[in-house]
Formats: structure tokens, C-alpha cells, sequence
């Protein structure tokens, strides 16, 4: 495994991120994960003048206030305290500490949230501005909206997972499951012009086996660079960064698939959920269009209205 870039982070995360590496053998996704969230609360007592090793109780509950405020996530405090957790016990037991100050630091409820999307006014706009800006991200764009896929399964697509007749796409999904997603009109032919542009990107003579090659080290467009196009788009159409991200397009596919009566069945085969309850929790945006139905609608609702000038 290659070793991860340290530089400039705490001596004490890095015997931590070596410790799991060595001891429990995690993956470099896991490793950067706990960098992530530990670097943060190192920035966050570092600029409260606490070093990481002297940090109290109450040092973690102020950080974990300050992220709660951020808007962020019930999910992601708890995995970032899980991360504090994990670290104060590995240093408590190697005597770097007297005491775990995490100790009393309880994780947020976790409640079952509703998924975020966009409205289809928003990703219009977002994918015509790809199509004046970048290419790439245009015809992904339109894929991705069209079959709800996982960004990591889309910006690893092989060029074999495209048919013949570029009709549907051979997703390898969780568990190594295939599952085949039909396209609509607009995808389709932007993965023809795509296919096109794309042999004419490569450098000359160069092979790629990638639907979508680069010229990193992954030989395909990674995550993050998908993300950071993405965000840059974003802003170029004027629509909030914060509210997008590639899995927000994939929860706007199955909200407006829902909206526009797609049953409930079909859209669990395109996401690729083994359980249908999964897919379950975007039939919310049936009730809200049975709200403004009702709204419009009943006879009472205009002398309600009426009433409330």
C-alpha cells in the first residue's frame, strides 16, 4: 500500500494512521478518511491555541458544537467523533495521555433524513452549462442523470460497458453485480459525439480501456475530479455549490423518475438497491405532489385562500 503524504500533520495522527495501517490493516480510503476529520479538529484546537494532546472534554464538545453549526450532517458528526474516539483511545493506551478526553463526548442522533436533489429546472441548467464548458463533464452529466449510477461507478466505466447500439450501459455496481441501464435520447447522443471527442483526446497511439481516461495515475477521471468539475460548473451556472454533488444528481434521478410516476420497481433496478426499502424513501416526493394536488385542487381551497386576504 502506498504510504500517505503526512507533511505537516500532527506527530501524534500520524502514529495513529500508521497504527492502523500496520495493526489493523486499513484501506488508504479508511486512512484518508481519518486524516481528514482529524487534521479538522487539529485546525480547529490549534487555532484555540489547545494542543491535541492536552485537549479536554470540553475542548471536543466545543468542536463538536462548531461542525453541528456548520449545517453538517448527523451522519458525518458521528463518523467524526467515531475518528476522535479511535484516537484518544490509541493514545490513552500508549500512555501518550493520562486520560481520554473523549471519553464523555456523546455521538448526535442519527435520524433517517430525506435525500437532497435538485429541481429539473436546476439540473437543465447545470447540464447545458457543461455542455458550453467542458465536454467531458457535459456528456457525463447527461449519463449520470439519465441512469442514476454511483459517481464511482460512473467515472469507472470501461469502454466495453457501452453497447453497440449505445442504447443502454452495463453498470458493476456493489457486490459485483451487473445491471443494465437504458438511456435516454439527449445521453445517448452525447456519448455518440462523446466517443467521437474522446479518440481524439487521447494522445496519439495511446489505448485506454476507460470510458472516460485521463492522464493520472488511476488512467480514468477520478472521484474528486468529477466533484471539483462539478462544483466549478455550479458556480458558472450560478446555482448554490453547496447544495451539489454527484449523489444529489443521483437522488434528483429517482425523485423526478417518482414525480413523473416511474414505478417503484424500475427505479430500484436502476439504482442498484438489493432492498426496496432503500428505494422507499424517495416515495416523499409522491406526498408532496399529493400536498399540492390537494392544494390546487380541493373545492375548499380557493375560499381558504380567499379567506386568508
Amino acid at each position: 500500500m502506498k504510504k500517505k503524504n503526512t507533511s505537516g500533520v500532527s506527530k501524534y495522527i500520524v502514529s495513529f494512521l500508521e497504527m492502523m495501517t500496520a495493526e489493523r490493516g486499513a484501506s488508504q480510503r479508511t486512512i484518508e478518511a481519518y486524516q481528514r476529520d482529524l487534521t479538522d479538529l487539529y485546525g480547529f484546537l490549534t487555532a484555540h491555541n489547545i494542543r491535541l494532546e492536552k485537549a479536554k472534554t470540553s475542548d471536543l464538545q466545543d468542536y463538536m458544537r462548531t461542525i453541528a453549526q456548520q449545517a453538517m450532517s448527523a451522519k458525518t458528526q458521528a463518523r467524526r467523533l467515531s475518528a476522535i474516539h479511535e484516537f484518544y483511545r490509541f493514545l490513552y493506551s500508549e500512555d501518550m495521555i493520562k486520560k481520554n478526553p473523549s471519553d464523555y463526548v456523546q455521538s448526535p442522533k442519527i435520524g433517517k433524513s430525506l435525500p437532497k436533489y435538485l429541481t429539473e429546472e436546476d439540473i437543465t441548467l447545470l447540464i447545458e452549462t457543461a455542455q458550453q464548458k467542458d465536454d467531458r463533464l457535459y456528456v457525463m452529466l447527461e449519463i449520470l442523470y439519465a441512469s442514476g449510477m454511483r459517481v464511482s461507478e460512473l467515472v469507472g466505466l470501461p469502454l466495453s460497458a457501452v453497447t453497440q447500439d449505445n442504447k443502454t450501459i452495463s453498470i458493476i455496481g456493489k457486490g459485483n453485480k451487473e445491471r443494465l441501464v437504458p438511456l435516454n435520447d439527449l445521453s445517448r447522443k452525447a456519448l455518440d459525439k462523446w466517443l467521437l471527442l474522446r479518440e481524439l483526446k487521447l494522445k496519439r497511439g495511446r489505448i485506454s480501456k476507460w470510458l472516460f481516461p485521463s492522464y493520472g495515475k488511476e488512467g480514468h477521471i477520478t472521484r474528486d475530479g468529477f466533484f471539483k468539475a462539478l462544483k466549478t460548473i455550479a458556480l458558472c451556472a450560478g446555482i448554490d455549490v453547496y447544495k451539489v454533488s454527484p449523489h444529489v444528481f443521483r437522488h434528483s434521478f429517482a425523485s423526478h423518475l417518482i414525480a413523473h410516476d416511474a414505478d417503484l420497481r424500475s427505479v430500484q433496478k436502476m439504482l442498484g438497491h438489493a432492498d426496496i426499502a432503500t428505494t422507499e424513501i424517495y416515495t416523499h416526493i409522491l406526498q408532496d405532489r399529493l400536498k399540492k394536488t390537494v392544494e390546487k385542487s380541493h373545492p375548499l381551497a380557493y375560499s381558504s385562500k380567499k379567506d386568508s386576504l
